[in-house]
Protein backbone atom coordinates (compact mmCIF):
# COMPACT_ATOMS: atom_id res chain seq x y z
CA UNK A 1 0.00 0.00 0.00
CA UNK A 2 2.49 2.66 0.75
CA UNK A 3 4.73 1.64 -2.35
CA UNK A 4 1.28 2.77 -4.64
CA UNK A 5 0.38 5.51 -2.43
CA UNK A 6 4.22 7.01 -3.24
CA UNK A 7 3.43 5.96 -7.05
CA UNK A 8 0.62 7.93 -7.03
CA UNK A 9 2.22 11.12 -4.93
CA UNK A 10 4.57 11.43 -7.24
CA UNK A 11 2.40 11.51 -10.60
CA UNK A 12 0.14 13.61 -9.00
CA UNK A 13 2.48 16.11 -8.26
CA UNK A 14 2.74 17.39 -11.69
CA UNK A 15 1.38 20.28 -12.87
CA UNK A 16 -2.88 19.45 -13.19
CA UNK A 17 -2.68 17.10 -16.73
CA UNK A 18 -5.22 15.70 -18.08
CA UNK A 19 -6.04 11.64 -17.11
CA UNK A 20 -4.48 10.30 -19.74
CA UNK A 21 -1.43 11.93 -18.69
CA UNK A 22 -1.72 10.45 -14.77
CA UNK A 23 -2.32 7.18 -15.94
CA UNK A 24 0.73 6.83 -18.12
CA UNK A 25 2.64 8.30 -15.26
CA UNK A 26 1.39 5.59 -12.72
CA UNK A 27 1.31 2.87 -15.14
CA UNK A 28 5.20 3.42 -16.24
CA UNK A 29 6.35 3.96 -12.40
CA UNK A 30 4.29 0.37 -11.25
CA UNK A 31 5.74 -1.07 -14.03
CA UNK A 32 9.33 -0.09 -12.85
CA UNK A 33 8.47 -0.85 -9.37
CA UNK A 34 7.47 -4.56 -10.60
CA UNK A 35 10.24 -4.69 -12.38
CA UNK A 36 12.67 -3.97 -9.01
CA UNK A 37 10.72 -5.53 -6.37
CA UNK A 38 8.37 -7.98 -7.48
CA UNK A 39 4.88 -8.45 -8.28
CA UNK A 40 4.46 -9.11 -4.44
CA UNK A 41 5.19 -5.70 -3.54
CA UNK A 42 1.99 -4.41 -5.51
CA UNK A 43 -0.21 -6.87 -4.46
CA UNK A 44 -3.17 -5.67 -2.11
CA UNK A 45 -6.49 -6.24 -1.56
CA UNK A 46 -9.44 -4.69 -3.71
CA UNK A 47 -10.97 -1.71 -2.73
CA UNK A 48 -13.96 -1.66 -0.34
CA UNK A 49 -16.31 0.68 -2.41
CA UNK A 50 -19.68 1.82 -1.38
CA UNK A 51 -22.31 3.60 -3.65
CA UNK A 52 -25.73 5.18 -2.34
CA UNK A 53 -28.22 4.86 -5.23
CA UNK A 54 -28.31 2.73 -8.40
CA UNK A 55 -27.45 5.00 -11.17
CA UNK A 56 -24.24 5.84 -9.50
CA UNK A 57 -23.47 2.28 -8.34
CA UNK A 58 -23.74 1.67 -12.03
CA UNK A 59 -21.18 3.93 -13.43
CA UNK A 60 -18.95 2.57 -11.06
CA UNK A 61 -19.41 -0.75 -11.19
CA UNK A 62 -18.71 -0.69 -15.02
CA UNK A 63 -15.59 1.08 -14.02
CA UNK A 64 -14.82 -1.67 -11.47
CA UNK A 65 -15.56 -4.60 -13.92
CA UNK A 66 -12.79 -7.16 -13.08
CA UNK A 67 -12.30 -6.01 -9.80
CA UNK A 68 -14.46 -6.59 -6.88
CA UNK A 69 -17.78 -4.91 -7.18
CA UNK A 70 -18.79 -2.38 -5.38
CA UNK A 71 -22.06 -2.28 -2.78
CA UNK A 72 -24.97 -0.81 -3.23
CA UNK A 73 -26.80 0.65 -0.16
CA UNK A 74 -30.34 1.97 -1.41
CA UNK A 75 -31.29 -1.35 -3.31
CA UNK A 76 -34.73 -3.24 -3.84
CA UNK A 77 -38.09 -1.31 -3.54
CA UNK A 78 -36.30 1.41 -1.20
CA UNK A 79 -36.25 4.90 -2.51
CA UNK A 80 -33.63 7.34 -0.92
CA UNK A 81 -36.35 9.15 0.80
CA UNK A 82 -37.58 6.39 2.84
CA UNK A 83 -34.21 4.30 3.38
CA UNK A 84 -32.77 4.24 6.84
CA UNK A 85 -29.12 2.08 6.68
CA UNK A 86 -29.24 -1.13 8.41
CA UNK A 87 -26.88 -1.42 11.58
CA UNK A 88 -25.02 -4.10 9.19
CA UNK A 89 -24.69 -1.45 6.43
CA UNK A 90 -23.42 1.31 8.96
CA UNK A 91 -20.84 -0.96 10.09
CA UNK A 92 -19.60 -1.90 6.57
CA UNK A 93 -19.54 1.57 5.94
CA UNK A 94 -16.85 1.91 8.74
CA UNK A 95 -15.25 -0.27 7.10
CA UNK A 96 -15.12 1.13 3.28
CA UNK A 97 -11.81 2.95 1.73
CA UNK A 98 -14.28 4.68 -0.66
CA UNK A 99 -18.23 6.13 -0.02
CA UNK A 100 -20.11 7.75 -2.71
CA UNK A 101 -23.35 9.10 -2.37
CA UNK A 102 -25.44 12.02 -3.88
CA UNK A 103 -25.62 14.72 -0.85
CA UNK A 104 -28.05 15.50 1.96
CA UNK A 105 -30.38 16.68 -0.15
CA UNK A 106 -31.14 13.31 -1.52
CA UNK A 107 -30.16 10.94 1.26
CA UNK A 108 -30.68 12.61 4.10
CA UNK A 109 -30.50 9.27 6.39
CA UNK A 110 -26.86 8.82 5.63
CA UNK A 111 -25.61 12.23 6.65
CA UNK A 112 -24.98 11.20 10.49
CA UNK A 113 -23.27 7.84 9.49
CA UNK A 114 -21.17 9.49 7.21
CA UNK A 115 -19.98 12.49 9.26
CA UNK A 116 -19.11 8.97 12.03
CA UNK A 117 -16.59 7.55 9.42
CA UNK A 118 -12.82 7.77 10.22
CA UNK A 119 -11.04 10.23 8.71
CA UNK A 120 -8.95 8.50 6.69
CA UNK A 121 -12.27 7.17 4.98
CA UNK A 122 -12.73 8.61 1.30
CA UNK A 123 -16.33 10.39 0.76
CA UNK A 124 -17.49 11.69 -2.36
CA UNK A 125 -20.16 13.59 -2.34
CA UNK A 126 -21.12 14.32 -6.03
CA UNK A 127 -23.39 17.55 -5.66
CA UNK A 128 -20.16 19.16 -4.30
CA UNK A 129 -17.63 18.53 -7.35
CA UNK A 130 -17.35 21.57 -8.99
CA UNK A 131 -16.78 19.63 -12.57
CA UNK A 132 -20.40 18.38 -12.39
CA UNK A 133 -23.62 20.35 -13.69
CA UNK A 134 -25.59 20.79 -10.39
CA UNK A 135 -28.36 23.19 -10.71
CA UNK A 136 -30.09 25.19 -7.55
CA UNK A 137 -33.41 22.98 -6.46
CA UNK A 138 -36.72 25.52 -7.51
CA UNK A 139 -37.82 25.52 -4.36
CA UNK A 140 -35.26 27.16 -2.75
CA UNK A 141 -31.56 28.77 -3.74
CA UNK A 142 -30.17 27.04 -0.45
CA UNK A 143 -30.77 23.49 -2.15
CA UNK A 144 -29.16 21.33 -4.89
CA UNK A 145 -31.25 19.43 -7.16
CA UNK A 146 -29.95 16.16 -6.67
CA UNK A 147 -30.82 14.43 -9.73
CA UNK A 148 -27.33 15.60 -11.44
CA UNK A 149 -27.19 11.93 -13.23
CA UNK A 150 -30.02 12.85 -15.23
CA UNK A 151 -27.88 14.94 -17.49
CA UNK A 152 -26.23 12.61 -19.57
CA UNK A 153 -23.15 14.73 -19.94
CA UNK A 154 -22.65 14.32 -16.32
CA UNK A 155 -22.08 10.82 -16.94
CA UNK A 156 -19.25 11.39 -19.24
CA UNK A 157 -17.58 14.01 -16.50
CA UNK A 158 -18.26 11.25 -14.19
CA UNK A 159 -16.74 8.81 -16.08
CA UNK A 160 -13.41 10.82 -15.87
CA UNK A 161 -14.16 12.09 -12.06
CA UNK A 162 -14.59 8.56 -10.58
CA UNK A 163 -11.72 6.37 -12.76
CA UNK A 164 -9.49 9.47 -11.30
CA UNK A 165 -10.46 8.72 -7.79
CA UNK A 166 -10.40 4.78 -8.46
CA UNK A 167 -6.43 4.99 -9.95
CA UNK A 168 -5.52 7.41 -7.07
CA UNK A 169 -6.51 4.99 -4.07
CA UNK A 170 -6.06 1.80 -5.95
CA UNK A 171 -2.95 2.73 -8.77
CA UNK A 172 -1.51 -0.81 -9.13
CA UNK A 173 -5.12 -1.62 -11.19
CA UNK A 174 -4.75 1.81 -13.63
CA UNK A 175 -4.89 -0.40 -16.19
CA UNK A 176 -8.07 -2.03 -15.44
CA UNK A 177 -9.82 0.82 -14.48
CA UNK A 178 -8.48 2.92 -17.63
CA UNK A 179 -9.45 0.10 -19.78
CA UNK A 180 -13.15 0.44 -18.31
CA UNK A 181 -13.18 3.67 -18.78
CA UNK A 182 -12.47 3.70 -22.34
CA UNK A 183 -15.29 0.89 -23.48
CA UNK A 184 -17.58 3.12 -20.85
CA UNK A 185 -17.22 6.19 -22.59
CA UNK A 186 -17.79 4.84 -26.36
CA UNK A 187 -21.35 3.97 -25.19
CA UNK A 188 -21.86 6.97 -22.94
CA UNK A 189 -20.80 9.30 -25.60
CA UNK A 190 -23.17 7.27 -28.02
CA UNK A 191 -26.08 7.24 -25.54
CA UNK A 192 -25.29 11.22 -25.16
CA UNK A 193 -25.66 12.35 -28.76
CA UNK A 194 -28.86 9.78 -29.12
CA UNK A 195 -30.07 12.40 -26.52
CA UNK A 196 -29.48 15.41 -27.93
CA UNK A 197 -30.67 14.53 -31.82
CA UNK A 198 -33.75 12.72 -30.75
CA UNK A 199 -34.98 15.38 -28.43
CA UNK A 200 -34.43 18.54 -31.07
CA UNK A 201 -37.62 19.73 -32.24
CA UNK A 202 -39.78 17.64 -29.85
CA UNK A 203 -43.31 19.45 -30.44
CA UNK A 204 -45.83 17.10 -28.38
CA UNK A 205 -46.66 19.30 -26.15
CA UNK A 206 -45.88 20.47 -21.95
CA UNK A 207 -45.56 18.11 -19.03
CA UNK A 208 -46.67 18.43 -15.63
CA UNK A 209 -44.42 16.65 -13.38
CA UNK A 210 -45.67 15.22 -9.91
CA UNK A 211 -41.83 15.07 -8.90
CA UNK A 212 -39.26 17.40 -9.59
CA UNK A 213 -36.95 14.89 -11.20
CA UNK A 214 -36.31 16.20 -14.65
CA UNK A 215 -34.93 19.92 -14.41
CA UNK A 216 -31.56 18.44 -15.89
CA UNK A 217 -33.62 16.97 -18.89
CA UNK A 218 -35.51 20.51 -18.78
CA UNK A 219 -32.36 22.54 -19.48
CA UNK A 220 -30.19 19.76 -21.92
CA UNK A 221 -33.11 19.68 -24.14
CA UNK A 222 -35.32 22.07 -23.85
CA UNK A 223 -38.11 19.58 -22.75
CA UNK A 224 -41.32 21.35 -21.84
CA UNK A 225 -42.06 20.94 -18.41
CA UNK A 226 -43.94 24.03 -17.00
CA UNK A 227 -45.78 22.57 -13.98
CA UNK A 228 -43.91 20.30 -11.09
CA UNK A 229 -46.36 19.51 -8.13
CA UNK A 230 -43.21 19.06 -5.22
CA UNK A 231 -39.84 18.94 -4.95
CA UNK A 232 -40.02 15.49 -3.54
CA UNK A 233 -42.10 13.07 -0.91
CA UNK A 234 -40.42 15.00 1.80
CA UNK A 235 -42.53 18.29 0.69
CA UNK A 236 -46.29 18.15 1.10
CA UNK A 237 -48.16 19.23 -1.73
CA UNK A 238 -49.32 22.57 -1.88
CA UNK A 239 -53.36 22.91 -2.02
CA UNK A 240 -53.57 26.08 -4.20
CA UNK A 241 -50.85 24.51 -6.90
CA UNK A 242 -52.71 21.37 -6.70
CA UNK A 243 -55.85 23.12 -7.68
CA UNK A 244 -54.31 25.50 -10.15
CA UNK A 245 -52.66 22.25 -11.65
CA UNK A 246 -56.18 20.44 -11.87
CA UNK A 247 -57.62 23.94 -13.86
CA UNK A 248 -54.67 23.62 -16.07
CA UNK A 249 -55.53 19.89 -16.81
CA UNK A 250 -59.18 20.14 -17.57
CA UNK A 251 -58.09 23.53 -19.51
CA UNK A 252 -55.97 21.35 -21.78
CA UNK A 253 -52.81 23.27 -20.99
CA UNK A 254 -51.17 19.79 -20.17
CA UNK A 255 -50.93 16.68 -22.44
CA UNK A 256 -49.38 14.64 -20.14
CA UNK A 257 -48.49 13.75 -16.36
CA UNK A 258 -45.44 12.29 -15.38
CA UNK A 259 -44.79 10.45 -11.94
CA UNK A 260 -41.99 8.28 -10.59
CA UNK A 261 -42.05 4.73 -9.68
CA UNK A 262 -42.43 3.52 -6.16
CA UNK A 263 -42.97 7.75 -5.40
CA UNK A 264 -46.15 7.77 -3.39
CA UNK A 265 -49.12 9.68 -5.86
CA UNK A 266 -52.02 10.84 -3.29
CA UNK A 267 -53.07 13.09 -5.85
CA UNK A 268 -52.97 12.01 -8.92
CA UNK A 269 -56.02 10.71 -8.47
CA UNK A 270 -58.04 14.37 -8.26
CA UNK A 271 -55.59 15.52 -10.88
CA UNK A 272 -57.08 12.82 -13.74
CA UNK A 273 -60.53 12.50 -12.33
CA UNK A 274 -62.69 12.91 -15.13
CA UNK A 275 -59.63 13.64 -18.23
CA UNK A 276 -57.89 11.74 -20.58
CA UNK A 277 -55.07 13.22 -20.12
CA UNK A 278 -51.73 10.41 -20.26
CA UNK A 279 -50.22 9.40 -17.45
CA UNK A 280 -46.46 7.42 -17.15
CA UNK A 281 -44.04 6.87 -14.92
CA UNK A 282 -40.43 7.84 -14.97
CA UNK A 283 -37.89 5.12 -13.00
CA UNK A 284 -35.49 7.95 -12.10
CA UNK A 285 -34.00 5.86 -9.77
CA UNK A 286 -34.26 2.57 -11.35
CA UNK A 287 -36.39 0.66 -9.27
CA UNK A 288 -37.04 -1.58 -11.83
CA UNK A 289 -33.83 -2.71 -13.22
CA UNK A 290 -31.48 -4.78 -12.31
CA UNK A 291 -28.18 -3.09 -10.28
CA UNK A 292 -25.12 -3.46 -12.05
CA UNK A 293 -23.22 -1.99 -14.73
CA UNK A 294 -25.59 -2.10 -17.32
CA UNK A 295 -28.67 0.22 -15.37
CA UNK A 296 -27.55 3.72 -16.23
CA UNK A 297 -27.43 3.15 -19.97
CA UNK A 298 -30.92 1.10 -19.27
CA UNK A 299 -32.42 3.85 -17.20
CA UNK A 300 -31.94 6.63 -19.49
CA UNK A 301 -33.40 4.35 -22.24
CA UNK A 302 -36.22 4.20 -20.17
CA UNK A 303 -36.70 7.18 -19.02
CA UNK A 304 -36.55 8.86 -22.85
CA UNK A 305 -38.75 6.55 -23.83
CA UNK A 306 -41.58 7.39 -21.31
CA UNK A 307 -40.90 10.77 -21.68
CA UNK A 308 -41.65 10.56 -25.39
CA UNK A 309 -44.56 8.48 -25.00
CA UNK A 310 -46.02 11.12 -22.74
CA UNK A 311 -45.67 13.51 -25.55
CA UNK A 312 -47.78 11.40 -28.21
CA UNK A 313 -43.69 10.93 -30.50
CA UNK A 314 -42.01 7.95 -31.58
CA UNK A 315 -39.96 6.11 -29.20
CA UNK A 316 -37.88 4.33 -31.79
CA UNK A 317 -33.80 4.82 -31.42
CA UNK A 318 -32.82 7.67 -33.14
CA UNK A 319 -30.04 7.29 -35.82
CA UNK A 320 -26.98 9.44 -35.69
CA UNK A 321 -25.49 7.59 -38.47
CA UNK A 322 -25.44 10.97 -40.68
CA UNK A 323 -25.31 13.39 -37.81
CA UNK A 324 -21.51 13.11 -38.14
CA UNK A 325 -21.70 15.53 -40.50
CA UNK A 326 -21.63 19.40 -39.87
CA UNK A 327 -24.65 20.43 -38.15
CA UNK A 328 -26.20 23.86 -40.81
CA UNK A 329 -26.93 26.93 -38.10
CA UNK A 330 -26.44 30.65 -38.64
CA UNK A 331 -26.90 32.82 -41.35
CA UNK A 332 -27.11 35.96 -42.20
CA UNK A 333 -28.83 38.43 -39.92
CA UNK A 334 -29.44 42.19 -38.84
CA UNK A 335 -29.58 43.39 -35.41
CA UNK A 336 -28.24 46.02 -32.86
CA UNK A 337 -25.40 46.32 -30.63
CA UNK A 338 -24.97 47.59 -27.34
CA UNK A 339 -23.95 51.17 -28.36
CA UNK A 340 -26.99 51.08 -30.82
CA UNK A 341 -24.71 50.76 -34.26
CA UNK A 342 -26.33 48.28 -36.80
CA UNK A 343 -24.78 44.75 -36.64
CA UNK A 344 -24.48 42.13 -39.52
CA UNK A 345 -23.64 39.00 -39.43
CA UNK A 346 -20.94 39.80 -41.75
CA UNK A 347 -19.36 41.72 -38.88
CA UNK A 348 -18.64 38.27 -36.97
CA UNK A 349 -16.27 36.69 -39.61
CA UNK A 350 -12.46 36.71 -38.56
CA UNK A 351 -12.58 35.05 -34.97
CA UNK A 352 -13.99 32.62 -33.74
CA UNK A 353 -17.64 33.32 -31.64
CA UNK A 354 -19.04 32.83 -28.45
CA UNK A 355 -22.64 33.03 -28.47
CA UNK A 356 -24.74 33.10 -25.28
CA UNK A 357 -28.79 33.57 -26.20
CA UNK A 358 -30.72 35.19 -22.77
CA UNK A 359 -32.30 38.50 -21.17
CA UNK A 360 -31.19 40.92 -18.77
CA UNK A 361 -33.93 40.08 -16.09
CA UNK A 362 -32.88 36.19 -15.99
CA UNK A 363 -32.77 35.76 -12.41
CA UNK A 364 -29.72 33.05 -12.62
CA UNK A 365 -29.42 31.09 -15.31
CA UNK A 366 -27.98 33.70 -17.64
CA UNK A 367 -25.65 35.25 -14.87
CA UNK A 368 -24.01 31.88 -14.15
CA UNK A 369 -23.73 30.77 -18.12
CA UNK A 370 -22.15 34.84 -18.65
CA UNK A 371 -19.74 34.51 -15.39
CA UNK A 372 -19.07 30.95 -16.97
CA UNK A 373 -17.57 32.48 -20.64
CA UNK A 374 -16.09 35.03 -18.40
CA UNK A 375 -13.64 33.13 -16.17
CA UNK A 376 -12.97 30.53 -19.31
CA UNK A 377 -11.79 33.53 -21.54
CA UNK A 378 -9.12 34.98 -18.68
CA UNK A 379 -8.20 31.18 -18.15
CA UNK A 380 -7.23 31.07 -22.07
CA UNK A 381 -4.78 33.97 -21.55
CA UNK A 382 -3.47 34.56 -24.98
CA UNK A 383 -5.67 32.48 -26.88
CA UNK A 384 -8.45 34.26 -25.65
CA UNK A 385 -7.85 37.05 -28.17
CA UNK A 386 -8.96 34.38 -30.95
CA UNK A 387 -12.43 35.03 -29.37
CA UNK A 388 -15.10 36.80 -29.50
CA UNK A 389 -18.36 36.88 -26.82
CA UNK A 390 -21.21 37.84 -27.87
CA UNK A 391 -24.74 38.21 -25.51
CA UNK A 392 -28.21 38.03 -28.10
CA UNK A 393 -31.07 38.69 -26.23
CA UNK A 394 -34.37 36.90 -26.90
CA UNK A 395 -36.14 39.66 -24.79
CA UNK A 396 -35.84 42.91 -27.05
CA UNK A 397 -39.42 44.26 -25.52
CA UNK A 398 -37.20 45.15 -22.06
CA UNK A 399 -34.08 44.69 -23.37
CA UNK A 400 -33.37 47.97 -25.64
CA UNK A 401 -29.66 49.27 -26.33
CA UNK A 402 -28.93 51.10 -22.80
CA UNK A 403 -30.17 48.27 -20.67
CA UNK A 404 -27.94 45.75 -23.07
CA UNK A 405 -25.04 47.49 -22.46
CA UNK A 406 -25.22 48.14 -19.11
CA UNK A 407 -25.75 44.58 -18.48
CA UNK A 408 -23.06 43.41 -21.01
CA UNK A 409 -20.24 45.44 -19.35
CA UNK A 410 -20.75 43.89 -16.00
CA UNK A 411 -19.42 40.72 -17.70
CA UNK A 412 -16.77 41.20 -20.11
CA UNK A 413 -15.18 44.30 -21.71
CA UNK A 414 -14.96 42.58 -24.86
CA UNK A 415 -18.18 40.77 -24.64
CA UNK A 416 -21.11 42.11 -27.73
CA UNK A 417 -24.69 42.81 -26.37
CA UNK A 418 -27.24 42.84 -29.70
CA UNK A 419 -31.12 43.38 -29.70
CA UNK A 420 -32.85 44.63 -32.71
CA UNK A 421 -36.45 44.09 -33.01
CA UNK A 422 -38.98 41.23 -32.16
CA UNK A 423 -38.53 40.19 -36.01
CA UNK A 424 -35.12 40.90 -36.08
CA UNK A 425 -34.58 38.39 -32.49
CA UNK A 426 -37.01 35.67 -34.32
CA UNK A 427 -35.01 35.23 -37.52
CA UNK A 428 -31.57 34.83 -35.65
CA UNK A 429 -32.85 32.76 -33.14
CA UNK A 430 -34.57 30.21 -35.70
CA UNK A 431 -31.52 30.80 -37.47
CA UNK A 432 -29.46 29.23 -34.59
CA UNK A 433 -32.19 26.94 -33.47
CA UNK A 434 -32.81 28.87 -30.01
CA UNK A 435 -36.25 27.92 -28.28
CA UNK A 436 -37.84 31.12 -25.88
CA UNK A 437 -41.06 31.48 -24.27
CA UNK A 438 -42.69 33.71 -22.46
CA UNK A 439 -43.78 32.53 -18.68
CA UNK A 440 -45.97 34.73 -16.80
CA UNK A 441 -46.41 33.48 -13.18
CA UNK A 442 -48.54 35.98 -11.82
CA UNK A 443 -51.26 36.64 -14.41
CA UNK A 444 -52.06 40.31 -12.42
CA UNK A 445 -48.54 41.76 -13.23
CA UNK A 446 -48.03 40.56 -16.70
CA UNK A 447 -45.23 42.98 -16.78
CA UNK A 448 -42.92 40.78 -14.34
CA UNK A 449 -42.50 37.65 -16.85
CA UNK A 450 -39.56 35.52 -17.55
CA UNK A 451 -38.34 33.91 -20.33
CA UNK A 452 -37.51 30.11 -20.81
CA UNK A 453 -35.16 29.56 -23.25
CA UNK A 454 -32.09 27.32 -24.63
CA UNK A 455 -28.60 28.00 -22.03
CA UNK A 456 -26.18 26.71 -24.14
CA UNK A 457 -23.17 28.43 -25.36
CA UNK A 458 -22.54 28.19 -28.94
CA UNK A 459 -18.95 28.58 -30.62
CA UNK A 460 -18.72 29.48 -34.17
CA UNK A 461 -15.92 29.52 -36.02
CA UNK A 462 -14.21 32.31 -37.95
CA UNK A 463 -16.15 31.60 -41.05
CA UNK A 464 -19.12 31.85 -39.52
CA UNK A 465 -19.85 27.83 -39.15
CA UNK A 466 -21.42 25.96 -36.70
CA UNK A 467 -18.97 23.85 -33.84
CA UNK A 468 -20.50 22.76 -31.30
CA UNK A 469 -22.25 24.11 -28.59
CA UNK A 470 -21.72 23.42 -24.73
CA UNK A 471 -24.67 22.45 -22.31
CA UNK A 472 -25.66 25.12 -19.42
CA UNK A 473 -23.72 24.42 -16.03
CA UNK A 474 -20.77 23.11 -18.23
CA UNK A 475 -17.50 23.98 -15.58
CA UNK A 476 -15.21 27.06 -16.99
CA UNK A 477 -12.32 24.51 -16.83
CA UNK A 478 -14.30 21.96 -18.87
CA UNK A 479 -15.37 24.89 -20.77
CA UNK A 480 -11.60 25.87 -21.83
CA UNK A 481 -10.77 22.26 -22.38
CA UNK A 482 -13.59 21.36 -25.05
CA UNK A 483 -13.13 25.06 -26.34
CA UNK A 484 -9.26 25.07 -27.16
CA UNK A 485 -9.63 21.46 -29.03
CA UNK A 486 -10.98 23.68 -31.55
CA UNK A 487 -8.23 26.54 -31.32
CA UNK A 488 -5.30 26.42 -33.65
Amino acid sequence: MELTRAIFTICHQLPRIEMKKITYCITVLSLLAVSLFGKSAMAEDALRVMVSIKPIHSIVAGLMEGIEQPELLIGGNNTPYDYQPSKEQIDRLKGADLVIWIGPELEASLTQPIADLKPETIVLELLGNAALKVLPSRVSDERRDPFVWMDSRNSLILLDELARVLIKLDPARTHLYTRNRLKMLKEYTRVDRELEYGYRGLTGGVILTYYDSLQYFEQSYALKVRGVLTESPRQPIDTTKLLTARAQVLNGEYICILTETNLPKDQLALLTNDTTIRVDELDSFGATIEAGPELYLKLMQYNTNVIKRCLGESTEPVSIADNDQPIEMGGRFILIDHHGKMFRSEDMLGKYQLLYFGYTSCPDVCPLSLTTMNIALKQLAEKAELLQPYFITVDPERDKVDEVRQYVEYFHPRLIGLTGTRAMIEKVTKQYRVQYEKVIDDPKNPQDYQMDHTASIFLIAPDGKFLTKFAHGIAPGKLVEKITDYLP
